[in-house]
């Protein structure tokens, strides 16, 4: 029996694997930050076998909630990752399984790995309508990927799409796989409509470093992106500090964040209700927007969600409301889940990788919507 980490976003710190039933694991913090919560590893040598792995400090995890009627997620192959027996008794995780194969991935969410990011953004390249750039470097000295999409062209709206400031929300990028997709279909009538409209400024994954390095919160310096945006730096929040400058130098006529959420089993967005700029428009805008996505996608609610801030108390550090501030314009967070949409549940994989896919193509009919209306 072996269980092993060392690949990319793989996280685990082995207690004790001598017995196959009392397997005691631990998760490692994120780099240089107290939060965890996100693993994944490989179990070796196990086939047939019945294991019951154990997480012994789950319930000093950032989201200990985010354990509660959840599920790990398992494949034999990388590519189909399926639901497993998961037990929370308020400390300790236990994840129970017997294996079909020699060799099988456990983790918090089906990852999407740097080698698929890359595959991603050029694959995209590709279209004739898409140019990636290179926007700066991480932290690591990576490149930070943008896509445009869409001739640019001053008359037209311009469209922003970020996903992934914290790295552990893997969905996010599943999420941005099916909004490129469906936005660089060629045949498709909404995808040309709105290329006629808007340009569209994409990063898939605003936290390249954090999702090599398996940190569920923060790049590998220890800063959570999504509380950087007032004041960016180059040296320790680069994404963050070069995409607001692109803003700034380009317009930002309707801002997306793309995020998943630990505990809420729902689809959601998170406004912008507490700015100081928040008035009749940008409400009929939020309302116009959310309404749609009800009506074309049974996936997405407005019932569940975060609470709404109080009129002037939203904190503007917040991506979504930093640039609902600053550009007076429709700025939104939206949240997946890690566990599954009990709004429509599927047990055998509960929330996906093929779902998050779905979402991401459905969100360009509320864009549609609300287009023309932007300034």
């Amino acid at each position: 029996m072996n269980i092993s980490s060392n690949f990319d976003s793989g996280k685990i710190e082995v207690i004790e694997a001598l017995d196959p039933q009392n397997i005691q694991l631990r998760i490692p913090n994120d780099t240089n930050s107290e939060h965890f919560q996100w693993f994944h590893f490989r179990l070796t040598g196990m086939q047939e076998q019945a294991v019951k792995m154990t997480i012994q400090n789950a319930s000093e995890a950032s989201y200990p909630e985010g354990y509660q009627e959840y599920y790990a997620v398992a494949s034999y192959d990388r590519e189909y990752w399926f639901r497993v027996p998961t037990f929370f008794d308020g400390k300790e995780l236990s994840i129970e399984h017997t294996p079909e194969f020699n060799s099988v991935y456990y983790a918090y969410f089906a990852p999407y790995t740097y080698e698929q990011h890359l595959d991603l953004v050029h694959n995209a390249q590709m279209s004739q309508e898409c140019e990636l750039v290179s926007i700066g470097k991480t932290v690591e000295g990576k490149d930070i990927d943008m896509l445009i999409v869409g001739e640019p062209d001053e008359n037209k709206k311009k469209i922003w799409v970020i996903a992934r400031q914290h790295p552990g929300e893997s969905m996010a990028e599943w999420f941005m796989q099916g909004l490129l997709g469906k936005l660089l279909d060629e045949d498709d009538p909404v995808a040309r409509t709105l290329l006629s409209k808007a340009v569209f400024y994409i990063v898939p994954n605003m936290n390249i470093d954090g999702s090599i390095a398996g940190n569920l919160r923060v790049n590998t310096k220890g800063f959570n992106y999504n509380r950087e945006w007032a004041e960016p730096s180059e040296e320790n929040s680069p994404e963050v500090f070069h995409v607001r400058n692109l803003m700034d130098e380009y317009g930002c006529d309707l801002n997306l964040d793309i995020h998943g959420d630990e505990a809420l089993p729902y689809n959601f967005i998170s406004g912008i209700e507490g700015i100081p700029s928040f008035d009749e428009r940008l409400k009929n805008l939020t309302e116009n927007f959310i309404n749609t996505w009800i009506a074309t996608c049974p996936d997405f609610q407005d019932t569940h969600g975060y609470p709404k801030n109080e009129p002037g108390k939203g904190n503007l550090a917040i991506c979504s409301k930093h640039i609902g501030e600053r550009f007076k314009c429709l700025s939104l967070t939206i949240e997946m889940p890690f566990k599954d949409n009990n709004d429509l549940p599927e047990p055998e994989c509960g929330w996906s990788p093929d779902r998050s896919i779905l979402l991401g193509e459905s969100v360009l009919q509320p864009i549609m919507k609300v287009v023309d209306h932007l300034r």
